[in-house]
């Protein structure tokens, strides 16, 4: 274990790379339900819950355990959140009578995409990103994708929620009239259950990181599930759900389940343009900011082979989960709450990977875990997270404004690939107005000329989608 992982080298332990590894699984593991859910949450969509169901906790464990034994990397992967929503509207939104956009249509996007972006990561285009973009967008990623974290985790146990006063259309009423609507953040009512879960393991996992408590956040998870099942909100109709069935029928697989004579759709293209531009940042920062916190980032030169490296395994993910039935299988921004508790070699991704492989037998135990009780869990990641914020300099406007955008749009329009977006057009323009007018001089990589054109492209032609 100590030579193949390198544990010495990078300051870790046997024990605490497993903790680390079951705290990620414990913080992702509710893909396991959301995704099936997702995808089949619509009438016209027919994929099957439980072949959704494989191909998640297949396409999860699979290539998760990939990117810990080839790349030595604590990243996580599983079908993306945000990317199987868009994948379920692309499928409805684009559906005509004559040609209606089909499932299977929109697995073929998604292999596609993968395809792309084994090129783009063979050909170090990716890569080349590191080289790119300035230092200060890479730490506003990180910071960005804490506060993401933290609203997720927020979302999720109901301490945040969203109200907009029933029967008024927003759009059909000028601004003033929106401010007299309930349009804004509510803190969740106190006396709902998850709400109550969600504090107490927010007090759980605080305290036992002030007494720095190795397995803190795991601790804390456990612990509030241990308590919910104290207070009977725990659904134990899980355990003979048909739904969930203890022994995996690996048959109900949608297989290559590919639409080749679809392709000529008018929807497909713009299909494929939205997951691979939403995947490229969003695997971007994601694999950057965890590297960032995992210390792989502090000899850059090691930290981008490595993140390099990592970006491939990650293409193969998408065009695999294709492949298995799922939409994009991505990098997660949850395994920084293993990164947390000190993963910091590919034995973490390992043993987060055989933790979703046995989740196929244990389906019905994982459905038992409350969400509030890894909510908490996410909200202290953020915490952690948005620490890189000293390394800004705010007080440099030209740094400052394209970094707070970065940090904001993020959390705010639940997308990470709009915080990035907006970082780099702010940063190319701001930085090319300041060395026209002869004050400090500020480097400007191609790269980000290229990608300011794509991300003006890409938003006049398809809009905010994804």
């Amino acid at each position: 274990m100590d030579r193949f992982f390198k544990l010495k080298q990078n300051g870790s332990t046997v024990r605490t790379e497993i903790m680390a590894g079951l705290t990620t699984f414990m913080a992702m593991a509710y893909i396991l339900t959301v995704n099936p859910n997702t995808l089949t949450a619509f009438g016209q969509i027919d994929m099957g819950w439980y072949s959704v169901f494989l191909a998640t906790a297949l396409s999860a464990g699979i290539f998760t355990i990939a990117m810990g034994l080839f790349i030595n990397f604590p990243v996580a992967l599983a079908p993306g959140m945000g990317l199987n929503a868009y994948f379920a509207s692309v499928i409805l939104s684009s559906a005509t009578t004559d040609h209606p956009f089909t499932w299977e249509m929109g697995l073929t996007a998604v292999f596609i995409s993968g395809l792309i972006f084994i090129l783009l990561t063979l050909t170090k285009v990716r890569q080349m990103l590191l080289d790119a973009v300035p230092d200060s967008l890479k730490h506003a990623i990180t910071v960005g994708i804490g506060l993401f974290i933290t609203i997720i985790g927020l979302k999720n146990s109901g301490l945040m929620t969203i109200g907009v006063e029933a029967g008024n259309d927003i759009a059909a009423h000028t601004f003033t009239d929106v401010l007299s609507f309930e349009t804004v953040i509510h803190l969740g009512s106190l006396e709902n259950t998850d709400v109550q879960l969600a504090l107490l393991g927010l007090l759980l996992i605080g305290i036992l990181m002030v007494l720095q408590v190795r397995g803190a956040i795991l601790l804390g998870i456990l612990g509030t599930t241990v308590v919910a099942l104290l207070m009977g909100v725990v659904d134990f109709g899980t355990l003979s759900d048909p739904q969930t069935p203890w022994v995996p029928d690996f048959t109900q697989i949608n297989f290559a389940r590919f639409d080749w004579d679809g392709i000529l759709h008018t929807g497909i293209i713009s299909a494929i343009a939205t997951f691979t531009f939403v995947e490229l940042f969003d695997t971007f920062g994601t694999l950057v900011g965890t590297a960032s916190r995992a210390g792989i980032m502090k000899n850059p030169e090691e930290g981008k082979k490595r993140v390099g490296k990592a970006m491939l395994v990650d293409a193969a993910a998408v065009t695999g989960g294709a492949l298995l039935g799922t939409s994009t299988t991505t990098a997660y921004v949850e395994s920084a709450a293993g990164v947390a508790e000190g993963g910091r070699t590919g034995l973490t991704a390992v043993t987060t990977g055989v933790c979703f492989l046995a989740a196929l037998f244990l389906a019905p135990i994982a459905a038992l875990i409350p969400g509030s009780a890894t909510a908490a869990a996410l909200i202290i990641v953020g915490v952690l997270m948005v620490q890189s914020i000293k390394e800004i300099d705010f007080t440099d406007m030209v740094v400052a404004i394209p970094a707070f955008l970065t940090v904001t749009m993020m959390p705010f329009t639940y997308n990470i690939a709009n915080g990035i977006s907006f970082g780099i057009v702010f940063y190319v323009v701001l930085a090319c107005a300041a060395n026209l007018l002869g004050k400090k001089k500020y480097s400007i990589h191609w790269l980000m000329w290229v990608l300011f054109v794509l991300i003006i492209l890409r938003y006049i032609f398809l809009g905010s989608q994804g």
